[in-house]
C-alpha cells in the first residue's frame, strides 16, 4: 500500500469541500488499495459525517452509511433486499460494509486485481485479459469487446428489480438517479462504470412503496454456501391474484456487467398463470442476446433455472 494523507470530515458540507476518495466500511477500498489497483493520495474518512438512519414508513430510505447487517435485520426491508443483504459476504464483512459502498463496489475479475495483468478498467487500453483467458465467473449480458466482468454486488440487483432511486451530493447542491440507469454498461469505456461525477457523494438509498414486495426473494447460486459471489442470482418480486400473475419485478446478477433488469420476462409474465410452465416459458427469454465465452455458456440455461427457482418459491409450490 502506498502512502496516503486521512482525514476525518464530521458534516456532509465538510467532505464535499475537500477533494480525495472517500472511506465507509473499507471493504472494497483497503483491499484494493493493498494491491496497489487503486492508490488515493487524500482519502477521506466520513463515518462520522450523519448519513445513517432507515425509514421504512412510505417505501424505504437508507442512509448510505447504513451498514449492511443493520439494514438486512430491519423490520419492513423487503424481503428481496433482506435476503441479498444476508447472502453477502461472511457477517463480520456485512457488520463493516455500508449501503453505500456496496452499491459502488469494484467488480471481483482477477484481472481486474492484478496490476501485472492487462485490464480496461485499471488502464484503458491495455486490454481485457479475461476474453481469452479464465472467464467462468464473467458476464454473459452487456459485455463489450473491451470488457466482460460482472457486477458484483447482490443488494444492487435487488434494488434495481425494486425501481430505487439513489440521492447524490455535491458542492452545488444534491439530485437523485435511477440506479438501474446510474450503472453504465462497458462499451468502449469500462472504466467508467457508473453515473457519479467528480466530487459526488452517495448520500441515501430510496425505494419506491410497492405493497406486494413482500411477496419477493432473492437466490442466489454459487459455488459454495458462504463468502462466496454469484454464479448466477436473481431478485424477483411477484404479484399473484387468483392464480394469475398480476406484476412482476426480475433482476439478475452474476451474469451481467451491470445489474441485469428483465423486463422482457416481466412482460412475459403478467396476465398469465402462476404455474411451473408458464413461469419456464417466460424465463426462456431471460438470455436474449447473451454472448457466452469459453467458459461460461453453462450461464444461459443457469440463468433460466435460477429465475424459475425463484419464482417457485415465490408460489410456495403450487405450481408443480
Amino acid at each position: 500500500m502506498r502512502p496516503f494523507e486521512l482525514t476525518a470530515p464530521a458534516t456532509v458540507e465538510e467532505a464535499l469541500a475537500t477533494p480525495g476518495t472517500f472511506l465507509a466500511g473499507g471493504t472494497t477500498l483497503v483491499d484494493l488499495m493493498k494491491l496497489d489497483v487503486l492508490t488515493p493520495e487524500h482519502v477521506l474518512d466520513i463515518n462520522a459525517v450523519p448519513l445513517r438512519g432507515i425509514d421504512t414508513t412510505d417505501g424505504l430510505r437508507f442512509g448510505a452509511l447504513e451498514r449492511m447487517s443493520d439494514i438486512a435485520a430491519h423490520p419492513g426491508v423487503y424481503p428481496a433486499i433482506s435476503r441479498a443483504l444476508l447472502l453477502s459476504a461472511s457477517q463480520q464483512l456485512r457488520n463493516m460494509a455500508s449501503i453505500g459502498g456496496n452499491i459502488l463496489q469494484r467488480t471481483r475479475c482477477s484481472y481486474f486485481r492484478d496490476v501485472a495483468m492487462p485490464c480496461n478498467k485499471r488502464v484503458p487500453g491495455s486490454g481485457c485479459s479475461a476474453i481469452a483467458g479464465a472467464n467462468r465467473m464473467h458476464a454473459i449480458l452487456g459485455t463489450s469487446d473491451a470488457c466482460v466482468a460482472t457486477h458484483a454486488s447482490d443488494v444492487a440487483v435487488a434494488l434495481v428489480a425494486l425501481d430505487a432511486r439513489l440521492r447524490l451530493a455535491d458542492a452545488t447542491g444534491t439530485r437523485e438517479v435511477a440506479l438501474g440507469e446510474f450503472y453504465h454498461l462497458p462499451g468502449d469505456t469500462p472504466a467508467v462504470e457508473n453515473d457519479l461525477r467528480p466530487g459526488e457523494l452517495i448520500t441515501e438509498v430510496l425505494v419506491p412503496r410497492l405493497d406486494w414486495a413482500a411477496n419477493s426473494t432473492y437466490v442466489k447460486v454459487r459455488d459454495r454456501q458462504s463468502y462466496e459471489f454469484a454464479l448466477c442470482s436473481a431478485a424477483v418480486a411477484l404479484d399473484v391474484r387468483d392464480g394469475i400473475v398480476a406484476d412482476a419485478r426480475i433482476a439478475a446478477g452474476g451474469v451481467g456487467t451491470v445489474p441485469w433488469r428483465l423486463p422482457g420476462v416481466e412482460a412475459a409474465l403478467r396476465g398469465g398463470p402462476a404455474t411451473q410452465a408458464a413461469f419456464e416459458e417466460a424465463a426462456a427469454v431471460a438470455a436474449d442476446g447473451a454472448a457466452p465465452l469459453s467458459g461460461n455458456g453453462f450461464k444461459v440455461p443457469l440463468l433460466k433455472r435460477t429465475i424459475v427457482r425463484a419464482l417457485l418459491e415465490l408460489t410456495e409450490g403450487s405450481s408443480r
